[in-house]
């Protein structure tokens, strides 16, 4: 099953990657230290940043220039995270322009992170499976990572505020019950205000839905602008069935898909709700085994305009079945 084989060991990516990576291995792999409160323009992708030198005994060094932090996820074709690689294995672009990898981190940083949970009517018999996929997802999480919880049907609620405690997003999902429609934009929205409070830099959206949005009061477009302004990876998993009477139905998987591709998430689509946890759980680990490039636009533009990114990896042709995962691009800051 897809599942199964999703969350199989990373072991062998490493071992597979490493001998090919042996002669490129730098030692000076800076870690971007994330801010608890970065300034904010327009966007959150462009933020002031603090890195640690290994030159400097783990001192801070305060950088005046604004950087542009990119997290990429490498997967192969089982959709097992990549491990191994260095700054000279990726090539980065801003609109088409090769830009200079300034900063680069491998490390298991904590997370912020929003799950959200649909919890309509029609997720009756599918809740106790989203509930187990909830705790395998927390059970794969960096001890430090936040979380808060959403529930969605006729409307979101914020169940559970930023907790360390994962029992307690657990222990609050226990009580839920399924009702109502299907309020899947307006939750994505409530989710992505939540992360303005976030701890830390780096930010994740969880989202468990059966279907598509049929109760919202925002429309696709205004949270497709609202996903590109916010720095948040979104991660969903859609059950559906096999056979939708409405259009909204339809439509739910590749609105997903959508929304998460802008962000350099990833969004499955189930045909058994029982595939659920070990999808979430290949996520969790995914998200702990991220790499996050930091570069200076060398045309640096405050325009306000939307600047695409792309992230390339340089491999020899034996690795051309793994995959690259990174957020679409950014809004410049305006003057």
């Amino acid at each position: 099953m897809y599942a199964a084989r999703a969350v199989a060991s990373l072991l062998f990516s490493f071992f597979m990657l490493a001998s090919a990576f042996a002669q490129t291995a730098s030692l000076d792999q800076p870690h971007i230290t994330p801010l608890e409160k970065a300034p904010r323009g327009k966007t959150a992708d462009i933020a002031s940043a603090e890195y640690a030198s290994p030159f400097t005994g783990g001192g801070l060094i305060h950088a005046r220039s604004d950087l542009v932090l990119v997290p990429v996820s490498i997967t192969d074709d089982l959709n097992r995270a990549v491990v191994g690689l260095n700054r000279e294995n990726f090539q980065l672009f801003e609109n088409k322009k090769p830009q200079q990898i300034r900063n680069f981190s491998s490390e298991d940083t904590p997370v912020s992170i929003g799950i959200i949970v649909d919890t309509s009517g029609s997720m009756s018999s599918k809740l106790d499976r989203a509930r187990e996929a909830v705790r395998r997802f927390c059970d794969v999480a960096n001890p430090q990572d936040e979380f808060f919880l959403i529930t969605f049907s006729d409307a979101p609620h914020l169940v559970t505020d930023f907790t360390q405690r994962p029992e307690n997003i657990e222990g609050d999902l226990i009580t839920t019950q399924p009702k109502g429609k299907t309020a899947l934009l307006d939750a994505i929205y409530m989710g992505i205000q939540k992360l303005h409070n976030a701890k830390y830099k780096r930010k994740a959206l969880l989202v468990l839905s059966d279907g598509g949005d049929n109760h919202s009061r925002y429309n696709e477009r205004q949270i497709r602008n609202a996903v590109r302004e916010s720095d948040v990876t979104i991660y969903a998993v859609g059950t559906y069935e096999r056979y939708v009477t409405t259009q909204e139905e339809l439509l739910g998987p590749e609105l997903l898909s959508t929304l998460t591709r802008e962000t350099g998430g990833q969004a499955f689509v189930l045909s058994n709700v029982n595939e659920m946890p070990q999808v979430t759980q290949a996520i969790g680990t995914q998200l702990r085994h991220q790499y996050v490039l930091a570069y200076t636009p060398q045309s640096a533009s405050r325009d306000g305009r939307w600047h695409k990114i792309s992230v390339k990896l340089r491999l020899p042709k034996k690795f051309l079945f793994l995959h690259v995962d990174a957020r679409a691009g950014y809004y410049a800051d305006q003057d």
